[in-house]
C-alpha cells in the first residue's frame, strides 16, 4: 500500500490556499456548502435552496469527463450559472465539479473550464452510483492513492494559480483501511481543501455517517477538511462539528429535505419546523414547478416534483399529504392546477375557475 512519503514533494500554492480558505473554508466562520447531488440537485433546485438562502457555496452536478475535451456548452448545461459570473442568481458562488479517471484528460478539461472563472474546480472521489464505478470513476478510485495524487497534480497543474483544486472524497470503497493514505494523496498532489463523506462507497446513503473518521482525515491533512453525511437537522449538524472537529459542513440531502436547514444553522430562523414555515415554502415549491419544466420535458416534469415532494416528507406533515395526492397524477396540467389551488388557499385569495 502507498504511502504518503511515497509522493513526490507536494506542490505549494500557498496563496492560493489561502485565499480559498478566507473566501470559502473559513474555520472561525463556519461556512456552510450545498452539496452536489447527481440527478437531485441540478440548477434548478441550487436556485431555490440558494435563493431561500443560508449556503455560503454550492458545487454542481459532476461534469462526466472520459477520452475527450468537453464542449464550452457542456458546462454551461451542467452549471448555467457561469453565464453569471459563476453565482447562482441569489449570488452564491460556484464551483464546478468535474469526475473521471484519466489524468490527462480531467487536466484538459480543467483548463477549459478554468476559462468559465468558476469559484473552484472540484474532483469527485466519491459517487457510489453503479453506472460511475462500473466505468472505474467516483469511490472506486479510492482503491489507488497514487491515481488520486496524480489527478489531482494533472488538474493542479493544468489550472491557473487563482483558481482552487479541491476534492471530494469517501472513507474508501468497503473499509477505510486506505483512507489517510487517499486523503494524503489529494493533499499532496495540491488539493487546496476537502470534503470528506462519512461512510464508504459499499455503505451508500445508509447511516450512520462515521464522523470519527473525518476527525482523522483532518488530523493528517494540512489542508482544511468540510464535514459532510447524514445532517438533517440543527442537532445533527451540532454533532457533525462536534465528532469531526470540522468548522466547515456540506449539506446534502437534508438540504433538500429542509429548505429551511441553513437558515436554522445559522439562527436565523427557529430550529424546529412549523406549518407556518411549510405555508411560506408553497411559492418556492411552485416556482420549481415551473422552473423544472426548463430542465426536463413536461412528461418527466411530475416525477421530479414528486422526487422533492417525498424528501419534503421527512420535515413536513402536510408534504405528506400534498405528496398522497400528487402521486397517482401524471398530467403537468393537473398538478399546476392543485398546486396553484394550495397557493391560492393559502394566500388568502380564492383560485381562479
Amino acid at each position: 500500500m502507498p504511502t504518503a512519503s511515497q509522493y513526490n514533494a507536494p506542490l505549494r500554492f500557498m496563496d492560493r490556499a489561502e485565499r480559498y480558505v478566507a473566501e470559502v473554508h473559513h474555520p472561525g466562520a463556519g461556512k456552510l456548502l450545498l452539496a452536489p447531488m447527481e440527478g437531485l440537485a441540478d440548477y434548478v433546485l441550487r436556485d431555490v435552496l440558494t435563493g431561500i438562502g443560508g449556503y455560503d457555496g454550492a458545487v454542481s452536478e459532476f461534469v462526466r469527463v472520459s477520452g475527450s475535451l468537453l464542449p464550452t456548452r457542456t458546462y454551461e448545461r451542467m452549471c448555467p450559472e457561469v453565464a453569471n459570473g459563476c453565482h447562482t442568481p441569489a449570488g452564491t458562488p460556484m464551483v464546478i465539479q468535474l469526475l473521471g479517471s484519466d489524468p490527462d484528460w480531467l487536466g484538459a478539461n480543467a483548463a477549459k473550464a478554468s476559462a468559465l472563472s468558476p469559484h473552484g474546480l472540484d474532483l469527485n472521489f466519491g459517487c457510489p452510483a453503479k453506472t460511475v464505478n462500473r466505468h472505474g470513476g467516483g469511490a472506486m478510485l479510492l482503491a489507488d492513492p497514487e491515481l488520486l495524487n496524480r489527478i489531482v497534480r494533472a488538474v493542479r497543474t493544468a489550472v491557473p494559480e487563482e483558481i482552487p483544486v479541491t476534492a471530494k472524497m469517501r472513507l474508501g470503497i468497503s473499509d477505510t483501511s486506505r483512507a489517510i493514505d487517499c486523503a494524503q494523496a489529494l493533499s499532496d498532489g495540491g488539493a487546496a481543501a476537502l470534503v470528506v463523506h462519512a461512510r464508504t462507497k459499499d455503505d451508500g446513503y445508509r447511516p450512520p455517517a462515521h464522523w470519527e473518521w473525518i476527525a482523522r482525515i483532518a488530523d493528517a491533512v494540512p489542508v482544511p477538511v468540510t464535514a459532510n453525511g447524514e445532517v438533517w437537522t440543527v442537532a445533527d449538524w451540532r454533532r457533525c462539528r462536534a465528532v469531526s472537529g470540522c468548522a466547515d459542513v456540506m449539506i446534502g440531502r437534508g438540504a433538500v429535505a429542509d429548505p429551511y436547514l441553513a437558515q436554522r444553522i445559522k439562527g436565523q430562523m427557529d430550529e424546529t419546523p412549523s406549518s407556518r414555515e411549510w405555508q411560506a415554502l408553497l411559492p418556492h415549491l411552485v416556482a420549481y414547478w415551473h422552473k423544472v419544466h426548463t430542465r426536463v420535458l413536461a412528461c418527466h416534469a411530475p416525477g421530479r416534483l414528486k422526487l422533492i415532494l417525498s424528501y419534503f416528507r421527512r420535515t413536513w406533515p402536510e408534504a405528506e399529504a400534498l405528496y398522497a395526492a400528487i402521486r397517482p397524477m401524471g398530467s403537468p396540467d393537473e398538478i399546476s392546477q392543485l398546486l396553484h389551488g394550495l397557493l391560492a388557499e393559502a394566500s388568502g385569495d380564492k383560485p381562479k375557475s
